[in-house]
């Protein structure tokens, strides 16, 4: 039987292949829908004008009924002309002048171009130049004998609406003025504003109609106004109140029924209104959680003038409500920040401190975060561990030979081509050819901080192909026979060691720095800090192994020096009490990772434990501690606990539902009673104070203003009610820096007409 099937199958016809016929049509089909993919995107403003006057067309073959060509035809004059490339065919039909409908139709006044007028002719009748029939030509009109300089040859004027010509380009309707051909204006190009409003003025006077217009009813009006006034303060000063007043803004709010709003309202009632609502929900929050965590953001002061410090409420559900905003001029003393802190903590708890379980700053651990932690044994202060990852980063510049080294190299390469014009214009040439681009290489002043050294190491490896080819032009011997620096410039760019020792600093910083990002996007507990460094170490040792450097040891020295500085015992406890970080082992119990801590991280463990409880209950949380240890947590609770699921908008795997980890404890565990309530104040504490960036904008202002205090006032309202309104959206992102990215789009439609053109010339 199987050998009857076998043959069978053998002997049927197999699918005949496509001919070379069909795999034209498939093409032609392909290139025919392409085409008006672009053309249906620019008839709705994404694209080329001309779209609007070309259309593609397919055409079939009368027999076989396949595609046998794509042609575009003239929508006003019904030619038909090749499709290969339709901004030719744009220049040559429309442009030119070929089209004989195309300069008829009304133009913008934008196309509109001043030429000498014409020499009158000698007669009302002029023959062709293939001697055929004669052309008819009307006589000039009498407006026309004097021809000032820079007048417009104007076609048949049409006019709109006065009303629509605030701040807009000219629209023409289908009414016009008397045929003149060659009307010429005192004013030029713009007395066709003016006249078209004449000519509307004395149509309406002809035929008045009454206007029907549809009213907004107060409540949608008030809707709108509120929706505006959200978006305005929700910008937190990227949208200017003064631009509330901008004519095109007014003249926009006309049209669409709403009323002229002025500032005044924005800064005196609706500002005040919109914080009252803000404010009281955020109480509200606050008030509903048991304890939360202060975030302080701004201490570390880098420039001149007034900056900000931002104050943060983080609740054990995951939320942040902002709290308030302290402006300071410069360096400030660690006491002062240490009142700033307490008072705040004060300001939400009142008479029960012990809700404020800690905080989070991005500086000051030594002395004041560390004096209130002695004096509040129940809290758990620490250091931001965004700013500990750069703080590394300043380590490996300052301190290590290597990045000093790379550092003076590359400067010297740099200044040296910069500086001689027959080497720049030689490195510009090999740009262009190489990269299809030529600039300058990055020059900074200094190179003892992140930016400066990286641009720099970055535009090197970039050009670094074109900088070896400048060493064997003809232009680099000049130079080196007039110039020793070039010798000794060029035995670097030829040394094999100096590219690798380049590209070994250049992956260190990015590496170091990628991580610090991801920190700041994530913003990590605390049970992520262990991992998080073990991760770095493991990447330095894969560097390692790449580039196979000399100080290695010294790299390493640094790291643990920087994660000695930022470490706290919490870390280690939050990571053995995490359900999130439990280990299956062979018995099938999920169980702390005890065994990835040291001796001494195990000490600490035990340490704070003891001090977050009573006295009397120490030794039961002890107890229940080794419990937790030997027994750990049943099967079922820590698979959920740790299931994932892909994020739509990273499409990276993450923890499905994190406040598992804290549920557990509060729920599944509640035998666990003085460990437990240590676990749930731990698990949920955030280990960066990262969370909201104020515009640059706001700032400047704040500066300008800063001895204000109405102004200062208004701008605490901004600030909380754009802050809180990003936190509700979980929007941690900065306005100009999404500004930034969305500039360098580049514009995909050529790409797609490109695309069909190459894969349609391919067959």
């Amino acid at each position: 039987m199987a050998t009857t099937t076998n043959a069978t199958q053998s002997q049927s016809p197999q699918p005949p292949l496509p001919s070379a016929e069909e795999l034209a049509s498939k093409a032609l089909q392909k290139r025919y829908e392409g085409l008006m993919m672009v053309r249906t995107k620019a008839v709705k403003g994404k694209g080329a004008w001309y779209w609007s006057h070309l259309e593609p067309v397919l055409l079939h073959n009368t027999d076989t009924g396949l595609p046998k060509a794509v042609k575009l035809r003239c929508s006003l004059c019904d030619a038909v002309f090749s499709a290969s490339n339709p901004s030719r065919t744009a220049s040559e039909h429309l442009k030119r002048g070929t089209c004989p409908n195309f300069n008829s139709l009304p133009k913008p006044i934008s196309t509109i171009s001043p030429s000498p007028p014409p020499p009158p002719p000698p007669s009302n009748r002029k023959r062709n130049s293939s001697g055929g029939s004669s052309v008819a030509v009307e006589a000039p009109s009498p407006l026309n004998h004097h021809h000032p300089v820079g007048s417009y040859h104007v076609t048949p004027l049409t006019v709109v609406d006065p009303s629509r010509f605030c701040g807009r380009d000219l629209q023409y309707s289908a009414s016009s003025l008397p045929q003149q051909p060659h009307l010429m204006l005192s004013g030029g190009k713009d007395d066709l504003g003016p006249l078209a409003m004449l000519e509307d003025s004395v149509k309406k006077l002809k035929s008045p109609k009454t206007t029907q217009t549809q009213n907004l009813s107060k409540a949608q009006i008030e809707s709108a106004l509120d929706s505006l006034s959200d978006w305005v303060f929700e910008s937190c000063g990227s949208v200017s109140l003064s631009g509330l007043e901008h004519p095109k803004l007014r003249a926009f709010l006309t049209q669409v029924g709403l009323p002229i709003i002025s500032r005044r309202d924005f800064v005196a009632g609706r500002l005040d209104l919109k914080y009252d609502d803000s404010r009281a929900e955020a109480e509200s929050r606050i008030h509903d959680a048991m304890f939360f965590q202060i975030a302080s953001d701004g201490w570390k002061f880098e420039s001149s003038g007034e900056n900000l410090v931002n104050l943060i409420v983080n609740l054990p559900n995951g939320t942040s409500l902002y709290r308030r905003a302290v402006f300071v001029n410069g360096a400030v003393p660690s006491n002062y920040a240490e009142e700033v802190l307490w008072e705040t903590v004060r300001g939400i708890c009142g008479n029960s401190p012990q809700r404020c379980v800690g905080i989070v700053s991005d500086r000051f651990m030594s002395k004041a975060l560390r004096n209130l932690e002695s004096q509040h044994s129940w809290m758990v202060n620490l250091s931001c561990q965004f700013q500990g990852f750069n703080s590394l980063i300043k380590d490996f510049i300052k301190e290590l030979p290597l990045f000093k080294s790379v550092s003076q190299s590359c400067s010297r390469l740099v200044s040296f081509i910069n500086n001689t014009a027959q080497i720049r214009n030689a490195l510009c040439k090999y740009q262009l050819q190489e990269q299809g681009e030529s600039r300058m290489l990055h020059s900074p002043l200094e190179c003892s901080s992140f930016e400066p050294l990286y641009n720099l190491l970055e535009d090197v490896l970039n050009s670094a192909r074109a900088v070896q080819l400048v060493t064997h032009d003809d232009a680099w011997k000049v130079v080196l026979m007039e110039d020793h620096l070039a010798r000794e410039v060029g035995e670097m760019v030829g040394d094999v060691g100096f590219w690798n020792e380049v590209e070994a600093v250049y992956s260190l910083l990015k590496l170091v720095k990628e991580m610090a990002r991801r920190i700041e996007e994530e913003r990590p507990l605390i049970g992520q800090c262990l991992p998080l460094w073990d991760e770095l170490r493991s990447k330095i040792k894969d560097w390692y192994a790449k580039f196979n450097v000399v100080e290695e040891r010294q790299v390493e020295k640094l790291v643990e020096r920087r994660f000695k500085k930022s470490y706290h015992p919490a870390w280690a406890a939050a990571f053995i009490l995490d359900p999130l970080y439990l280990i299956r082992d062979s018995t099938g119990k999920y169980l702390p990772p005890f065994k990835c801590l040291s001796p001494e991280q195990e000490k600490d463990v035990d340490k704070l434990i003891t001090r977050l409880v009573s006295r009397d209950e120490a030794h039961i949380a002890m107890m229940e501690l080794m419990k937790w240890r030997t027994e750990g947590l049943d099967p079922v609770y820590a698979r959920a606990v740790q299931m994932k699921e892909r994020d739509p908008v990273s499409g990276k795997m993450k923890i499905a539902n994190p406040q598992s980890s804290r549920l557990v404890w509060e729920t599944y565990l509640s035998e666990f009673r003085s460990l437990g309530r240590v676990a749930v104040r731990l698990i949920f504490l955030h280990a960066t104070s990262c969370g909201f960036k104020c515009n640059s904008s706001l700032l400047r202002w704040v500066n300008s203003n800063g001895r204000s205090r109405a102004a200062m006032d208004r701008a605490q309202k901004l600030i909380f009610i754009s802050a809180n309104s990003k936190f509700e959206r979980r929007d941690f992102s900065n306005d100009e820096e999404r500004d930034a990215e969305l500039l360098t789009m580049a514009d995909g439609e050529d790409d797609v007409l490109n695309d069909v053109l190459i894969d349609t010339s391919s067959v």
